[in-house]
């Protein structure tokens, strides 16, 4: 048969193959996100997540050297305080559990570059993300106080801050905040497209932040919602956010790619506790490979768009990149 088009003569050989790859992949784009809790010398397991610890700052450095070790340099902390009220005072407080952690981390592995995320919800005696009205998050009021834990969070030892509440100009009001003490340097992140989804049910048992009524369909968005998400994502691209991340990943890539098509500021994606508990699930249960599951999940993450993927398999894939099975 005379063919003049083989696509598969690219696909010969392993090295040709991974010449002509369309999507490349570095360790340097990898965010672990860890849990941290107060008291001293804990090393908890997260149920519905096999193989995920809540942490004391006293026993986090263990994990901080081996994540240096595998080649993932950045960090994103997640505080569980011992006490919560109403305003989440545990949140902005400069002797709270993340504060604690970012200088104990900034002095154990300085070479790490260390995010914070910024909400109330694991603060709150309710558990919703900012400050209520009755059974509202009265939106405005809450802006206050996610630009005083962004900038503790900064004073504290945090690179990098990124709010993940979902209140509207919550990204305008920490810049003003960073700026006005000093830290125009310092980049947010904002979680700008996060929709309400059932993905983050064991990140709630992690950190205990499920909302005690109702949901929190009134600020993170409806799925549904395409429009929508651009515009979210634009809104903070104008308000200053540096990085913009879409939340989940898995199911999202069709608005990862959509957003990266829109601006030209770097795109995140957020590989949520669901789909880690789902892939440990099957794997545990013979159903799927591990290792080659979570690489393809990766990699449709960063097919779609994704510049910085940040995932409980941070570890795993950056030995997978070493061994040339991704990236």
């Amino acid at each position: 048969m005379e063919l003049v088009n083989r696509p598969r003569r690219l696909r010969k050989h392993a090295v040709l193959r991974k010449m002509v790859r369309e999507t490349r992949m570095d360790k340097s784009s990898l965010v672990y996100p860890m849990f941290l809790m107060e008291g001293s010398n804990l090393k908890e397991e997260i149920p519905s997540m096999p193989g995920q610890y809540r942490y004391s700052v006293d026993r986090m450095e263990e994990q901080l050297i081996k994540l240096q070790d595998a080649g993932v340099s950045s960090v994103m902390f997640f505080g569980i305080p011992s006490q919560k009220d109403e305003l989440g005072s545990g949140a902005y407080d400069e002797d709270g559990i993340v504060q604690k952690a970012f200088r104990k981390a900034k002095e154990a592995c300085p070479e790490l570059y260390l995010m914070g995320d910024v909400c109330m919800c694991e603060y709150t005696s309710h558990g919703h993300c900012g400050v209520l009205q009755g059974q509202e998050v009265e939106n405005d009021k809450t802006l206050e106080l996610l630009a005083k834990t962004a900038l503790s969070q900064v004073q504290a030892g945090a690179d990098l801050v990124a709010p993940s509440d979902m209140m509207d100009g919550r990204v305008s009001a920490i810049r003003r905040m960073l700026d006005r003490h000093g830290y125009e340097t310092v980049p947010i992140m904002s979680y700008a497209v996060k929709f309400a989804s059932s993905f983050y049910g064991p990140f709630r048992d992690a950190a205990g932040s499920a909302p005690a009524f109702g949901d929190r369909k009134s600020y993170q968005m409806d799925y549904h919602n395409r429009r929508e998400a651009l515009k979210e994502a634009m809104l903070d691209v104008e308000e200053g956010a540096d990085i913009i991340m879409v939340k989940p990943a898995m199911a999202y890539g069709d608005l990862i790619r959509e957003v990266k098509d829109r601006t030209t500021i770097p795109i995140a994606s957020y590989s949520v506790s669901g789909e880690y508990a789902m892939v440990k699930a099957a794997s545990q249960a013979g159903w799927m490979d591990e290792a080659g599951v979570l690489c393809e999940m990766a990699t449709s993450a960063y097919r779609a768009g994704t510049d910085i993927y940040l995932t409980y398999f941070a570890m795993e894939l950056a030995k997978y990149m070493d061994e040339g099975r991704i990236g």
